[in-house]
């Protein structure tokens, strides 16, 4: 071949040995193609590039958004996409008054179980229409509480923050906000917060910026979950809200807004000094 090609028996040697090696850049990158493909498993292909490199840089290795989605790209792994906004909220005919004493600041950190949010939405099923009912901490961005029935009355809402008051994750004195949806401004639920030592905080009718952290939950679980699904039956999407809640939302999903943690373990690390104080 050497003799055909006109080329030295040494050239072929050289190529021959070099064919044999992996370069440091095939290297990292077969690296981290498996890293970026077993994230995407675990956010059970959720996460975009930006989350995924958010994650990795947070696991010690070290790489930018651009080398993740090409990696993302070359492996065709598609996060699921999000679906547009629809309003859902229904303003009550005598509502009980609150003032906003939240106003859009949905920062996290501070006391866990001092600021939550609240709000309700609907899942349809083959069965007809389940409702559910979150109280998030803003803190850690935990869904403390939730509430699911076949039906949206104030009942609801107060199962559902009673449930957050029960886990004892909810603050003495703790803010609560949410929409002017009917079951948020009743008289019922204002007499449960006050019973409870909570204030209440309502946003604007149809704004849905006022309770973002709340309407970013409630977008996830169904881009994420339930609209990739058929639910013939309310007791199979109960069931199955229950376990994105409880084990993927709260455990496994990382949030850019806690710094690409989960509410979990963020919980846990701004419990870390108290738990060290109380040691000493």
């Amino acid at each position: 071949m050497c003799r055909l090609l006109g080329v030295a028996r040494s050239s072929f040697y050289a190529w021959q040995s070099a064919a044999e090696e992996v370069t440091a850049t095939a290297a990292r990158r077969a690296k981290y193609t498996e890293l970026v493909k077993k994230e995407f498993t675990r956010q059970r292909g959720r996460a975009g590039c930006r989350t995924i490199t958010g994650i990795l840089n947070s696991q010690g290795h070290p790489c930018s958004v651009g080398f993740v989605a090409a990696i993302m790209r070359a492996n065709n792994l598609v996060a699921v996409q999000p679906r547009p906004y629809k309003r859902t909220t229904v303003p009550g005919k005598d509502p009980t008054p609150a003032t906003d004493l939240i106003g859009r600041d949905f920062a996290p950190g501070g006391v866990p179980g001092s600021r939550l949010v609240g709000d309700i939405t609907y899942l349809r099923t083959a069965e007809g229409w389940v409702y559910l009912a979150t109280v998030i901490d803003l803190a850690t961005r935990m869904v403390i509480g939730y509430a699911l029935a076949d039906h949206m009355r104030t009942t609801l809402v107060t199962d559902a923050l009673d449930s957050a008051i029960r886990s004892g994750r909810v603050h003495h004195n703790a803010i609560f906000h949410s929409d002017k949806g009917a079951q948020y401004t009743s008289r019922e639920f204002a007499t449960f917060c006050t019973k409870n030592n909570i204030r209440r905080s309502v946003g604007r009718t149809g704004v849905c910026w006022d309770n973002a952290v709340a309407e970013s939950f409630f977008a996830a679980l169904k881009n994420e979950m339930f609209y990739l699904h058929t639910w013939y039956t309310r007791e199979h999407a109960i069931t199955a809200v229950r376990e994105y809640i409880e084990v993927f939302y709260n455990r496994i999903r990382a949030h850019s807004a806690l710094g690409y943690r989960t509410p979990a373990r963020a919980l846990l690390e701004s419990l870390a000094p108290t738990a060290a104080t109380l040691a000493a």
